[in-house]
Order: C-alpha cells, then structure tokens, then sequence
C-alpha cells in the first residue's frame, strides 16, 4: 500500500524549508500545509476498503473479536471474500473455532466436529468450575487449531514427565507398589475428653482387693494413645504414691501381661527392650532385628539408638556386633545408622545406574557382591528405590526379590527382603510377618504382640487391609482363632475392627 507523497522525493525526513537543511529563519514557514484532521478527507478514498476486511477477519479469527455487521465494508469484485454467515472471526468450514485462550460460549462443538473431552476429574487446577452447559477449556489430545493459511503442527512424542515417583518405559511392565500413605493410618488415636486422673482411678479400682477386673483394664488402656498412657503413669504416681507397671506385673500374667506391659512403654523404648530381649542368650531372634531396624524411621532409629545406650549402657552398634556376623552384620549395622536419604525427588540417570550396579553384582556374575546390594539398599531414598525395583523388573525381566533369593541365603537374604518388601509396600510386609506368627501349630506371641503394639498408631488400617487381600480373611478372624481370654480381648481391642 502507498500514500500520496510518501516517502518525499528528497528522502527522509524531508529539508525544512529556509538555508538550513535542519531548519532556519524561515522554518518553521508561517503558512505551513494542514497535518492534521483536515487531510483525512484526502487519504481516505486511498484505502483499500477489502485489504482493512481482511485485515480485521484475521485479528477476529485470531483473538475471537466481536462480529462485523454486514455491509460494514462494501464487497469489491474480485476481492475479499464476502462476509461469512455469523459474522467475522468465524473459522473456515470444517474447521476447530479458537476462542482467544477463553472457553467457547456453549458447551456443543460446531456440528460436524467431534464432542469436546471432559477435563479429567472436572476443572482444570486452580481453575473455577465452569458453569451447567459450559465445558472446561483444557481439551486433552486435541491438536490445536490452524489459521488460515497456517501449516498444522506435527504430532511430536510427549515428554518424560518431570521428577516421575516411578520410571515409565515401553516394555514389560513393572510390579504394582502400592502408593506411599501419609498421615495417622492406626487403629488407635488419642481419646477425646481424656482425663488421667480419672483413668488412674478406674485402673486402680480394678486392681484393688481381691482379684483384677481386667475387662476394665483392656477398655481403660486400649483406648488411649501411648501419649496418654505415659500421662496416666504420671497421674497414678502422683495419685496415690505407686508404680502403676509394677501393679500391672503383679496382678496379670501371661500373654495378656507382656501385650499391656509393652503397650505401656514408649514406641523407642519398647523397640530397645525387644533388641535386647532378641539378642541376649544363647540363640538371636534375627528376624526382630530386621524387623525392626528395616522398617522404622530414621528418626525413630536415631532416638532408639539415644535410648539404647541410655537404658543398657552399651551401644546398639555394639550389641549387634556381639551377636551377628559378616554381611548380615553389615546389613544390620547399615540400618542401625538411621541416615537413610529421605528426598522425595527421583533422579531416573542414578536410578538406571543403581539398576545396572545391582545387576552386575548380582546376576551377571560368577558369586555376588553384597556390598552394592548393602550400600544401595540401606542409603538410597524410598521414593529412588521404588523406581529402581520397577526398573529393574523391566530391564532384568525379573523381580528384585528373586534375583536376592538366588544370589543370597540365610539371614541376608531374609534381611534383604524384609529392605525390599518394606520399602514396597510396609502394610503388606507387616501383614505377611502376623501371618506366619499364626500359621501352623504354635503361635509366636512376642512377634503377634509386637506387630500389633508398635503398629497400632502407625498404620494397623493399611495391614487389616493388605491382610484381608493377601490370604482372603480378616485379621481380626484370624486372631479370634488363634488366641484365647484376657490376652484375644486387648489383640482385638487393638486390631479395632473386623474386615
């Protein structure tokens, strides 16, 4: 397009007028042209009425601005295209209509156009929920619209999603894990209105005389939280002069005894007393040692070991060097550190290569390096090694626990499960280990005792749940038959349900 006299034909800006090209005496002229609203009249039949159409049906089209009643421009043959039915910005036939960054004003497409996918699971984050009729602007796999005269975008690979909590690769897929739980998942929480005096009373009632009302012992304490159970200790003492532990010991027995005794202690502190009671004599029940130290938080672990040396005057370091050898002390001695890293970010490079370490110690190769599967296990992040367990069933086609089942025995290799099935799934683990303690002839009872005590305010729901997936019934059946009296009511009473 041009305007009359422009540019000037002595270039620009143009000489003012007078003996200096940058103006002078003469400049500016007394009688200068008119500049200003006087010329419009002038210029206006230079425009091109169908270019300035045009013009205004692209910036519609592209910004979804308002209709241009008809006749607003006159049509000149041969040149722009009349206006489309329903005003400018309307896009071509067949064409998806943008609207600006805006949801369309309807909740149907064009006809002739495919229904608009709903948002997953309603509006877009941080969005307001669109009104009745109206859908959501996010439409999932839907190419964008063209402009016209616009080359469609190819259809590209989506990206790796960024820090993913597990790696997503083509192939054969990896175990399902259970997603990581947070918050209070126990059966027993504090007691609303909780009064320790009162309970001091009550539980002094019961013991009072002759004989023990234990059924007002079991509802008194299996219902309070270990927090409230320490205020009651306090409360007792202060009430009437007296050991409410040494009471307990002296009126119950059995079973029924070490499950409220062990209530009655702090979670760290009956942690300790259980390695100790593990290790002393002649033989070691390793499988409390892995319990315990594979499956508690590093701060647990790190208070534990406080309490430890407080209570015993030795180390916990040291007193698993005294009962246990080569790599399973190792092992052992790794998770009593409590330096687990606990980020939450998920580094897939360090994870392929932990995959590619533990393999090259373990199945390819004559023999197998315990130390890598030791360093791996005992200090990477649950978030890491959960990515690396599913990596490693796609890449080595087979389970991270078969390949330690073939590479290892014994003790190491129970302890390595309990690591791997731990930071799996710990509600499963747990369900697995109550199990076993009630399968068969015999019941193991500091086992059944300990799950349930130092789970109770943990995560007891998660492993009443896994329990009934795993073998079909509930744990709360499965304990009724298993156990008899005082000592099934306060099990029960801590189980808190049926399934």
């Amino acid at each position: 397009m041009s305007y009359p006299g422009y540019p000037p034909a002595g270039g620009y800006p143009p000489a003012a007028p007078g003996s200096s090209p940058w103006g002078g005496a003469a400049y500016p002229p007394s009688n200068p042209p008119p500049i200003g609203l006087e010329n419009v009249a002038g210029y206006a039949s230079q425009f091109n009425p169908n270019y300035m159409a045009g013009m205004a049906s692209n910036l519609a089209a592209t910004f979804g601005g308002t209709n241009v009643p008809q006749g607003t421009y006159p049509s000149t043959p041969g040149g722009y295209p009349p206006v489309p039915p329903g005003g400018f910005g309307q896009p071509p036939s067949g064409q998806q209509p943008s609207f600006g960054g805006y949801p369309p004003p309807a909740g149907n497409p064009p006809s002739g156009m495919p229904a608009y996918p709903a948002y997953p699971g309603g509006a877009a984050p941080g969005q307001p929920t669109p009104p009745p009729g109206q859908q959501p602007m996010s439409y999932p796999g839907q190419p964008p619209a063209t402009y016209p005269g616009q080359q469609p975008m190819p259809n590209y690979p989506a990206g790796p999603a960024v820090n993913p909590s597990m790696p997503s690769y083509p192939g054969t897929p990896g175990p399902t894990v259970s997603p990581v739980r947070h918050g209070n998942r126990g059966t027993i929480t504090d007691a609303p209105g909780f009064d320790p005096l009162k309970d001091a009373e009550v539980l002094r009632k019961a013991m009072k005389g002759f004989g023990t009302d234990e059924q007002a012992i079991i509802d008194c304490l299996g219902s309070r939280s270990n927090k409230q159970r320490q205020q009651i200790i306090l409360s007792f003492k202060t009430a009437y002069g007296k050991d409410l532990i040494k009471d307990l010991k002296s009126e119950l027995s059995g079973n029924f005894e070490r499950t409220i005794l062990a209530m009655m202690k702090t979670p760290v502190m009956f942690d300790a007393y259980e390695i100790k009671e593990a290790i002393k004599g002649v033989g070691t029940d390793e499988n409390c040692l892995i319990e315990i130290l594979a499956s508690r938080s590093n701060g647990h672990i790190q208070e534990l070991n406080r309490v430890y040396k407080a209570e015993f005057k030795k180390t916990l370091e040291e007193a698993i060097k005294s009962d246990t050898s080569g790599h399973f002390q190792r092992l052992l001695i790794s998770l009593s550190q409590g330096n687990r890293d606990e980020s939450t970010s998920v580094d897939m490079s360090l994870v392929q290569k932990d995959v590619q370490e533990l393999y090259a110690a373990g199945e390819n190769r004559l023999g197998t390096d315990e130390s890598k599967f030791n360093a791996i296990l005992c200090a990477r992040s649950r978030a890491h090694l959960r990515a690396v367990f599913s990596e490693y069933q796609r890449m080595c086609n087979r389970d991270i626990e078969k390949s330690i089942c073939r590479e290892m025995s014994g003790d190491l290799e129970k302890g390595m499960l309990a690591v791997v099935k731990c930071l799996k799934n710990t509600p499963a683990f747990f369900a697995e280990r109550l199990q076993k303690a009630m399968k068969g002839a015999g019941t193991k009872d500091r086992t059944l005792i300990r799950i349930m005590v130092s789970r109770s305010e943990v995560d007891l729901l998660d492993i009443r749940a896994e329990y009934k997936r795993m073998y079909g019934r509930s744990l709360y059946t499965d304990i009724t038959g298993d156990t008899s009296g005082d000592y099934r009511k306060i099990l029960l009473k801590l189980c808190g349900g049926n399934d």
